[in-house]
């Protein structure tokens, strides 16, 4: 069986928990609790190894999240020298919030990644339609990777 690692994070009230919890199909989304998280720097390279994608989510609405996805990035895409394919960033609209789906002005490199909205309220299978595609180009990167490991152990 093939194990994908996939990292969700982002900032905090972002709804990273309710995403992922929806995406598994873990629970039905109910109101905000807050999950206590890995807040603690000193165990993200525990967390990031063997990591092979991570998933940047952000309230779309707080406008502090833009700047500081940018050190989500770094830290977690750049630093574990990660492709720009094998992250992907969610604009979360959270229920009540509208629905505007206008892309926010993000730094480079961020705006070089794959940027979707989700809004679980008004169109929850986009997101999960977005999910599963990076979630096949993952799979089939783990997959050739695993195959050119093989090859060259037989060579």
């Amino acid at each position: 069986m093939l194990k994908a690692k996939i990292l969700f994070v982002g900032p905090c009230e972002s709804g990273k928990t309710v995403l992922a919890n929806f995406l598994t199909e873990s629970s039905d989304i109910t109101e905000y609790n807050p999950t206590q998280g890995v807040r603690f720097e000193s165990c993200w390279p525990a967390l990031m190894k063997d990591s092979h994608g991570v998933v940047i989510v952000f309230n779309a609405d707080i406008p502090s999240h833009l700047k500081e996805i940018e050190t989500w990035y770094s830290c977690f895409v750049q630093q574990q020298f990660l492709q720009n394919t094998q992250c992907l960033l969610i604009a979360h609209h959270k229920p009540g919030s509208g629905n505007d789906k206008e892309n926010p002005a993000l730094a480079p490199p961020l705006n070089k990644l794959k940027l979707v909205h989700s809004n679980l309220e008004d169109d929850p299978e986009e997101i999960r339609m977005e999910f599963v595609n990076y979630l096949r180009s993952i799979v089939n990167s783990v997959s050739e990777s695993r195959d050119r490991e093989e090859m060259s152990i037989i060579t």
